[in-house]
């Protein structure tokens, strides 16, 4: 019934897996995350699956230590704990929770997947926004909006006859 293959309820880097080689060669400017930073623990998932989800540990927490990880630049690290957010504890582990698949693998690759996709945007420097300044034209056309809005609204009121010519 279920895989010939058995996994240890934790995993810190000694097997080599297909999911954790593609996190090695995920390559930011010159730096490669090495399998070893990563730790997946493997819990039993909550929800629907009857008896299934009691007795399995399919869901997966993966744990990776970004400010202690030699592989990631100090840039990408201040920006992968900005994007993680809440995921990132006090320590600075960041803790991936995956269990939104019913088998181990799906939930094991599933949880590298996240990572991957974190680091990837958390490599990329954001662009420096250039100043501009708004054109001629435009602040013409702003004005002229003005005045014309302010003409719009001196016609809105009441007019008072003159008490001259009655």
């Amino acid at each position: 019934m279920g895989s010939d293959r058995c996994h240890p309820p934790c995993w810190d880097g000694h097997e080599i897996d297909n999911g954790l080689k593609r996190v090695m060669t995920v390559k930011r400017s010159t730096e490669v995350v090495s399998e070893k930073e990563i730790r997946l623990e493997f819990i039993r998932a909550s929800g629907p699956g009857g008896q299934h989800v009691n007795k399995v540990a399919t869901a997966v927490l993966l744990r990776f230590d970004v400010l202690r990880s030699p592989s990631l630049a100090e840039g990408t690290k201040q920006r992968l704990v900005r994007l993680a957010g809440k995921r990132v504890t006090s320590d600075g582990t960041l803790v991936i929770k995956a269990d939104r698949y019913r088998t181990q693998e799906r939930n094991r690759q599933d949880a590298i997947d996240r990572l991957i996709q974190l680091i990837q945007k958390a490599s990329k420097k954001p662009k420096r926004r250039i100043k501009t300044r708004p054109s001629a034209a435009s602040r013409e056309r702003r004005l002229a909006g003005k005045q014309h809005r302010s003409r719009k609204k001196q016609l809105r009121r009441v007019v008072k006859p003159d008490r001259d010519h009655h």
